[in-house]
């Protein structure tokens, strides 16, 4: 079989995009097609002639504080004055409930990357007579809220051209199906910057719309106007932006407010109107998302330490593990365990829960099957939040257990390799040809490589806790280096096949190739 050269990998690259219908801005699907939203943006102008107080409810992770600050945005550019709430994820839970309604006293409410489960708060909206418009991308369920209006891409009446977007993207597209309800001047293209942001981090697919969106977005970040962008690029210091830049650097700082204490900080830093606010808004961020990473790291020794090999699923319980961690905790064990993952916190005897899955299989569905044991949840395909007594847990944990024993195989997609590699074709024009495919994400999966039969020439170990792995690897005669992280263990086998990536490496301005190994075989 071939290996995977220059020319080889520019033509697997290039054919993940060649289908795509939305390869160019001017090709991407309009807001017509989404239901209800022209019912939505006449209600939106009747309130706005009628000086009614429109009222945004969002949430508190990246996609909904980014979702809210478009909408804020967008208002503010019309000079429509507008009431926005973030929840609380302590004071008052996810979403629109019941506690967000005892403080809005009339007008009309929009929720942002929530709503489709808020059936109890839409009731009793409607009882105090407020008009209600739900804009959310979560999966639907058996029970639709009471509203004037429902943009959900996932409702079955729904015939908008691309079902897997953000909140974000669904309050953008509601923006501009405004804009042109009432013949605004406004750029939506000045929102991509926010967006990518948010595509990124919610893990959508990154492909068709979302791929495009992204590319574009993230060259906005670099020209962006706005003062939160201009001092992470002056704080990053980089010429080109990337989606691991996004995912590893911006989004955990922009979520560590809604997940330590309250999403309002980050708010307040993506719609900073001066440099001084952004600066003192990024610092209170990089406090909390250090703090976010101590207690990160203390839950997920301890939750590892529950977990059961022989289970199908990673079901643990602490009490007081704090409940904007959990999340995390689930992604981190769900990739160590390769299964899916749910962490619960314990509080006066509930259990509030988050679930995380790379796999065949729907965590909604699943989770959709232990539903007479829950009090809530909600959620997608590989993410949900929900919540239960603490004595139904064991009864979960078998359910859960019991429904996945079908889904034995699919419990965890491992990224597909692009093949052999060519290990002497590594070169920084390589690299360039995987940058040019930027961005990648989910069914999008940065390129990674088979390399077969590797001796070690020399091995050694690094970090200041010397628990990384440098290798310098001869693979038929072409002798290079690699990295593994998080792994001390050089006691390896005279030949072994590898799994890695590769990447730029940028050391006092000298940019190398850098071999990232991601699985050893052996």
């Amino acid at each position: 079989m071939s290996k995977v050269t220059k020319n080889r990998l520019f033509e697997l690259l290039s054919a993940r995009h060649s289908n795509s219908p939305y390869s160019r801005l001017a090709d991407i699907p309009t807001p017509n097609n989404f239901k209800d939203i022209h019912k939505a943006t006449s209600r939106i102008k009747t309130a706005i002639l009628n000086k009614e107080t429109i009222t945004i409810v969002g949430d508190y992770d990246v996609d909904g504080v980014v979702s809210t600050t478009i909408m804020v945005d967008f208002f503010q550019k019309i000079n429509v004055k507008i009431d926005y709430i973030i929840p609380n994820r302590f004071k008052h839970g996810y979403g629109l409930s019941p506690k967000i309604v005892n403080m809005i006293d009339s007008g009309l409410v929009i929720t942002v990357d929530n709503g489709i489960s808020a059936v109890p708060a839409a009731l009793k909206l409607k009882e105090k007579g407020i008009d209600l418009i739900i804009t959310d991308h979560h999966t639907v369920g058996e029970q639709i809220p009471y509203a004037y209006a429902i943009i959900n891409p996932k409702q079955e009446d729904c015939n908008f051209e691309f079902k897997d977007i953000c909140g974000a993207q669904v309050a953008w597209y509601l923006c501009a199906a405004i804009k042109k309800e009432l013949n605004l001047d406004v750029k939506m293209t000045e929102f991509l910057d926010l967006l990518c942001v948010a595509i990124i981090a919610d893990i959508m697919p990154m492909t068709a719309l979302n791929y495009t969106l992204v590319k574009l977005g993230l060259k906005k970040i670099k020209t962006s106007p706005r003062e939160a962008f201009k001092k992470l690029n002056e704080v990053m210091g980089k010429q080109a932006l990337v989606s691991d830049d996004i995912g590893f650097f911006i989004a955990p700082k922009i979520n560590s407010a809604g997940r330590m204490e309250d999403a309002s900080t980050a708010l307040e830093f993506l719609l900073s109107k001066s440099s001084f606010q952004a600066n003192a808004s990024l610092q209170e961020l990089e406090e909390l998302n250090n703090y976010r990473k101590t207690l990160q790291e203390e839950i997920t020794k301890k939750a590892q330490s529950k977990s059961n090999k022989e289970d199908n699923a990673v079901i643990v319980w602490g009490e007081d593990w704090h409940e904007g961690v959990i999340g995390i905790v689930a992604s981190k064990l769900s990739n160590g365990f390769k299964k899916p993952a749910f962490i619960f916190s314990l509080n006066n005897g509930i259990a509030k829960g988050s679930a995380r899955a790379n796999a065949n299989v729907n965590l909604h569905t699943i989770i959709t099957k232990a539903s007479h044991l829950l009090l809530g949840f909600g959620g997608h395909k590989n993410a949900a939040g929900l919540s239960l007594k603490e004595e139904n847990l064991e009864d979960f944990k078998a359910l859960i257990n019991q429904e996945l024993e079908e889904f034995k195989d699919d419990l965890h997609i491992d990224p597909i390799t692009l093949g052999e590699l060519d290990v002497a074709s590594v070169d920084l024009e390589f690299l360039d040809i995987i940058d040019r495919f930027e961005p990648y994400g989910l069914e999008n999966h940065k390129p990674i490589f088979k390399v077969s039969q590797v001796s070690v020439v020399k091995s050694n170990l690094m970090g200041k806790d010397k628990n990384h792995m440098k290798l310098t690897l001869n693979c038929e005669g072409v002798i290079f280096e690699a990295i593994k992280f998080n792994d001390s263990n050089i006691n390896l086998p005279s030949s072994f096949d590898l799994i890695v990536s590769v990447n730029k490496n940028e050391f006092r301005g000298v940019v190398t190739p850098q071999f990232l190994i991601q699985e050893i075989i052996f």
